[in-house]
């Protein structure tokens, strides 16, 4: 161990801490993230692209520390590592991580808890603004020339919803929750917040029902565990308005997406657009079928 002096802050360099970052390629683009710091304070860190469930074992057998942004370390590759002393997320949800089994190891795990805020909230209303303005049905208008034949200097064939006045549901009320609210407010619109599933009343936020019931826009922003899990799942579903819109940028396990796809179909909701799936690269997902009614999906981007 030794000490280094970095931006006029004192750190400890642990020179002989065996250290992997598993899926560096899903954080940096073309250089654009600099680890200088990083590296200083652990010399000894393998950084890796990418990682596949069989190089894990081989990988990390020996660290003491892991980062990993998405890799998956269950309990099996956590009873492989003896050595293994702390796990660090690169990123705010830990689902992909076996808490128990790293608890149980006495091995710490640590998450990003508010990062990337400002480019979430932008996304979510980039969303929400897409589908309320009917931008895909405009912009496709005029590549078919539809504009260029119309009678009048406008085409107003798909009907546009402002924001303002419209009540806006939001479920997780945590560092990106409370930001997407602030925006929410400057809008116009009015907020709802979800009582926390199995939670005592709490002054100032509504009953998960309630929300469903009379949300306008209902907007994700709790994380992925069991109490989440299929969160709005058909039941859910058939709570809301027919004219709703349902934005999902948190994880896509809290959704039922087949319940979703149906509702789209059977326009029992108004749309949804997400950002992001249950498994990721999807495959196979009822989610991209691309002749879903007023649906947009992103491809883990916001």
């Amino acid at each position: 161990m030794c000490t280094c002096n970095i931006g006029g802050y004192i750190f400890v360099m642990a020179t002989s801490i065996k250290a992997s970052l598993l899926d560096f390629g899903t954080i940096d683009h073309e250089g654009d993230i600099d680890l200088e710091v990083l590296l200083k304070l652990l010399p000894g860190l393998h950084i890796y692209q990418h990682s596949t469930v069989e190089q894990l074992s081989e990988r990390i057998s020996q660290d003491e520390i892991i980062i990993t942004n998405k890799v998956v370390i269950d309990a099996d590759l956590i009873k492989q590592c003896s050595n293994l002393k702390l796990i660090c997320v690169a990123a705010t949800g830990t689902n992909n991580v076996d808490l128990h089994a790293a608890r149980e190891s006495g091995i710490a795990v640590t998450n990003v808890t508010g990062y990337a805020t400002p480019s979430v909230v932008q996304h979510v209303f980039a969303l929400i603004t897409a589908l309320q303005t009917r931008l895909p049905e405009y912009t496709t208008a005029v590549e078919h020339g539809a504009w260029q034949r119309s009678r009048h200097f406008c085409l107003l064939d798909y009907p546009i919803r402002e924001l303002a006045g419209l009540n806006f549901g939001i479920i997780g009320y945590g560092e990106l929750g409370k930001a997407v609210a602030s925006v929410a407010e400057a809008f116009g619109m009015n907020l709802l917040i979800s009582q926390r599933p199995g939670s005592d009343p709490t002054p100032g936020r509504v009953s998960f029902k309630t929300l469903l019931k009379e949300s306008d826009i209902i907007s994700l922003h709790c994380p992925l565990v069991d109490n989440t899990r299929n969160l709005i799942d058909r039941d859910a579903l058939s709570l809301m308005k027919s004219d709703a819109l349902l934005i999902n940028t948190a994880r896509g396990g809290i959704v039922n997406e087949e319940a979703l796809a149906d509702a789209l179909k059977n326009n029992r909701i108004g749309g949804a657009a997400f950002d992001v799936l249950t498994s990721e690269p999807p495959d196979n997902n009822p989610l991209l079928d691309s002749s879903l009614p007023n649906f947009l999906l992103t491809p883990h981007i916001a």
